[in-house]
């Protein structure tokens, strides 16, 4: 069964914090977490991050429900 689209931005703020969280929108799609960012730099920051959000991700969700991270930039953002 898949997770609710709240518990994964639940998730999501836990692992990346308040700030980050404003700036980012997550949904997560047949294995993969696709965060949308506001801005190029931050999806700079994200991608950085990558390995250790989806550690925290796959923590707090189960090790499975992950595959990958996408980082895309918002278009009208």
């Amino acid at each position: 069964m898949p997770l609710s689209s709240g518990k994964v931005e639940f998730a999501w703020c836990a692992a990346v914090g308040p700030a980050v969280a404003r700036a980012t929108a997550v949904k997560l799609e047949d294995g993969i977490l696709i965060v949308e960012t506001t801005s190029a730099q931050w999806t700079t920051e994200i991608r950085r991050a990558t390995p250790i959000i989806l550690g925290r991700m796959r923590s707090l969700l189960s090790d499975e429900t992950i595959e990958r991270l996408e980082v895309r930039k918002i278009p009208h953002a």
